[in-house]
């Protein structure tokens, strides 16, 4: 991608906009491509929500929004550069093409790694950049969450397969339903909490993030654990992300 369209975004309709060229360059099945469609349409709805009450403080929910999306698309940027992105984000980029990974797990790995170390840090720079305390962003981070639980009830109605799935004893029946976004999100804001009581030890605050990262990772590896019996048709749920 150009070296302007990886310029940092600064307002949510920009990083609508870098969303958008990045879905519209990756293939459909890229498991990359999965989950930019879901952020995307989040994003949209963020933006939408800015103007209408929905937000106490629609400044400080944009720049939050931005600096959160800034570290997914700055993940994207490492790889396309050749790169190492951050521990949570590596799963996803490795196993992007994978036969054997479904359409929800990449998406689901995306939101993992997005909520449960991009957001704390988000949420972190944001109090920074702007002199607030925590509780300043708490009642706009529980807006933002009612939407991203729309987001997963979507991604689990238009990327899980059939009713043939809902025995509980199916691999990914079994696999999907062990991740919970609500408590990602509890986890996310307590790593928060516990880096902004961090700041004034910055050795200490840095070892806490790289081992949040690394376990993020780790859930991630396990969401895009390969299924055997998985099929990727051209006409699959990819391409209606």
């Amino acid at each position: 991608m150009p070296t302007q369209a990886r310029l940092a975004p600064r307002t949510v309709q920009s990083v609508v906009a870098r969303m958008s060229a990045l879905g519209a360059a990756l293939p459909p099945g890229d498991g990359v491509a999965v989950f930019n469609g879901v952020y995307l349409s989040v994003t949209e709805e963020v933006g939408r929500r800015l103007t209408d009450g929905y937000f106490h403080d629609p400044s400080a929910t944009q720049e939050l929004d931005v600096r959160f999306a800034e570290r997914y698309l700055a993940a994207v940027d490492a790889v396309t550069t050749g790169g190492r992105p951050p521990a949570c984000w590596r799963p996803l980029f490795q196993l992007r093409r994978h036969p054997g990974v479904r359409p929800v797990q990449f998406a689901l790995a995306g939101i993992n790694a997005h909520i449960g170390h991009d957001l704390a840090l988000a949420l972190l720079d944001t109090c920074r950049a702007r002199d607030l305390e925590p509780d300043a962003l708490e009642d706009d981070f529980d807006r933002i969450g009612a939407l991203l639980t729309g987001m997963e009830e979507r991604i689990r109605e238009e990327l899980m397969p059939g009713p043939d799935l809902l025995d509980v004893a199916d691999p990914l029946t079994h696999l999907v339903g062990s991740w919970s976004l609500e408590k990602a999100r509890d986890a996310a804001w307590a790593a928060f909490r516990a880096l902004w009581g961090l700041r004034g030890v910055p050795e200490l605050a840095e070892e806490f993030a790289e081992r949040v990262d690394a376990t993020v990772g780790l859930v991630g590896r396990f969401l895009l654990t390969p299924l055997p019996s998985a099929r990727r048709p051209a006409d699959d749920a990819t391409a209606r992300p």
